[in-house]
């Protein structure tokens, strides 16, 4: 009884763990790569309940959620400056061929693909512009990289979703090359804008001065004898309108009359 009572326990046991064996879970955002006997088997798991044979095959769960690779990279401009760059790269795993990686790769794609194609994709970008114009351009330099960034992981079935160029670092003595050129254009634009403002006072001054003179020029042609006498009789006109009935005390004449009433 005793014998049959183990054996029996010993089977539950063994049904138990190849019944627990006999199925894995796929978490949400990752993709399940089988091993049958060592080797990678071309199908690959979605997210959710699967049945595997037990101690023949073993699930390896691999993140296809977007990762983030952010890093420091030394490179040389085409002028031969030194340009540290700060830069973060968005990609993820191609799910559907994700074994193909696994085969491939392994588990630090990281650190063997990724991080060594940023390194390479921005050097080959960057030694074509000048220092200057990475600076100027940097949204036509990031357009580049990630274009070459994107061939090279895609390689290696991996998607590049986005990248962010979030700093150029330079020498010390380019940063004062730079300063010092901007303070030159600076004073280069402000003594230009002062002519211009003293050119177009000048002109004005001129406009108004010859105004002026054509407008004497003008009355000087109006006035004619007939206008004087014109202007001679209206004021008189406006005297006698004013004149009261009333004689003055003083007339004039070759000799004056005082009093006359």
């Amino acid at each position: 009884m005793v014998s049959r009572g183990v054996t029996g326990l010993i089977i539950v046991v063994v049904i138990a763990v190849l019944a627990f064996q006999s199925f894995t879970i796929v978490q949400a955002g990752h993709r399940g790569v089988i091993l049958q006997l060592g080797a990678v088997q071309p199908k690959v798991l979605e997210e959710g309940l699967h049945f595997k044979m037990p101690f023949i095959q073993t699930v390896v769960p691999i993140e296809v959620r977007v990762q983030k690779a952010e890093s420091n990279q030394v490179s040389a401009s085409r002028d031969l400056q030194t340009v540290t760059t700060t830069l973060a790269v968005n990609y993820h795993l191609d799910g559907t061929t994700i074994n193909n990686l696994y085969k491939t790769v392994g588990m630090e794609y990281r650190n063997r693909i990724v991080d060594p194609a940023i390194g390479e994709s921005l050097k080959a970008i960057t030694a074509q512009y000048t220092a200057e114009d990475l600076i100027s351009k940097r949204s036509e330099v990031s357009s580049k990289v990630k274009e070459v960034l994107s061939a090279k992981l895609s390689l290696y079935n991996m998607i590049l979703d986005d990248i962010n160029i979030t700093e150029f670092k330079f020498s010390e003595e380019f940063d004062r090359a730079i300063e010092q050129k901007q303070i030159a254009e600076q004073q280069a634009l402000k003594s230009k804008l002062d002519l211009e403002r003293i050119k177009i006072e000048k002109e004005q001054e001129i406009t108004r001065a010859q105004a002026q003179a054509e407008a004497l020029r003008l009355q000087k042609e109006e006035v004619t004898p007939q206008l004087i006498e014109l202007r001679q009789i209206e004021a008189q006109l406006k005297a006698i309108e004013k004149w009261d009935g009333k004689l003055p005390n003083v007339t004039g004449g070759a000799t004056p009359f005082i009093n006359v009433q």
